[in-house]
């Protein structure tokens, strides 16, 4: 890319007189102020999709007055990203369910949000295990980038595969091959790809960055950049130190222009302890695409509130709804 100065340097020679020196004005105001060509991420204040199909919209539409209603009404109305896994929507039918969210999308004028999490050995058999076998998994993968090609000019972020780098099953060139190859079938002009960037409370700077850089590597232009807080509680102004300094590292090594996102579904009271599974005392945050920089793109809610971790501190297997999380979660809102 030319340096600024020598622009403006160029069209002031080739454009000479009265004429031409009004359209170099307006050449050189293009430059400078014109909004940026081309697909753009979601930023602060951009609409995001609120699914009428979520967990919360389902509870909050069997009505009711008493806690646990108001607190599913409040969240439905929220935007959230949409979970695909492979249990709920299979290989056979996560195109059509790509379709008709980019579609329901579409109808708000709103980007969608896509958590993609069928990975093999999902959660290195945790509380949310599960996903395909390694020869199933790119089949899938390919199944949602057709539902995301039926609509190329609707813009989407993706999400892909939360906790897989940092939480690697002690496998790291596998998890980051597997996720690379995903990204690479993913990537599109209008889809936005961010991949797992653990946590501010998790891996260090230079283990966490170098995972990402070898995705990068592997998937040269197929990643915006990574998505960090997933699921958990730490503060925006800890992850946002944190997002900094990852992307930092990644510069110093090469890998300009990453970007991220942060998860503020949970972290309204910060917590920063070990525990990490359906822990108590956490309250929704800052509601999604209400801030960002130059460095986050915008904050979102990844994990849906109210929905469990899993079967941990009393609550339901992993991705179930879970009114007493809901409330808690609204407790100082409702």
């Amino acid at each position: 890319m030319r340096k600024r100065g020598r622009v403006l340097g160029t069209v002031g020679v080739a454009l000479l007189g009265t004429a031409g020196v009004a359209v170099a004005a307006f050449a050189i105001w293009q430059m400078l102020f014109a909004a940026p060509a081309g697909p753009q991420p979601p930023a602060p204040g951009d609409a995001l999709f609120v699914s009428p199909d979520s967990f919360a919209a389902r509870a909050a539409a069997e009505g009711g007055e008493d806690a646990a209603s108001e607190a599913a009404a409040y969240l439905a109305a929220q935007p959230t990203a949409v979970w695909l896994t492979p249990e709920t929507y299979p290989i056979g039918s996560v195109t059509a369910a790509v379709e008709g969210i980019l579609a329901q999308a579409r109808a708000q004028d709103a980007t969608p949000v896509l958590a993609v999490y069928g990975l093999p050995d999902r959660d290195c058999g945790n509380f949310s295990a599960g996903g395909l076998d390694a020869a199933a998994y790119p089949g899938w993968i390919d199944a949602i980038a057709a539902g995301l090609a039926a609509d190329p000019a609707q813009s989407a972020v993706v999400i892909l595969e939360p906790d897989a780098l940092a939480l690697d099953c002690d496998e790291p060139e596998v998890r980051t091959a597997q996720i690379a190859d995903a990204a690479s079938r993913l990537a599109a002009e209008n889809t936005f790809v961010y991949v797992d960037g653990g946590h501010s409370n998790w891996r260090s700077v230079p283990e966490m960055a170098t995972l990402i850089a070898e995705v990068a590597e592997a998937a040269p232009g197929s990643i915006r950049g990574f998505a960090t807080n997933v699921s958990n509680g730490n503060s925006d102004a800890d992850e946002s130190a944190y997002a900094r300094q990852l992307v930092g590292q990644l510069e110093a090594w090469g890998f300009d222009d990453l970007h991220a996102v942060i998860d503020t579904s949970r972290n309204g009271a910060p917590h920063t302890g070990s525990e990490w599974c359906n822990v108590r005392g956490l309250r929704v945050g800052a509601v999604g695409g209400t801030w960002g920089d130059d460095v986050i793109d915008t904050n979102l809610w990844i994990k849906p509130p109210g929905e469990s971790d899993g079967t941990c501190n009393g609550g339901p297997p992993a991705g179930a709804w879970w009114p007493e999380a809901a409330v808690e979660l609204t407790r100082d809102i409702l």
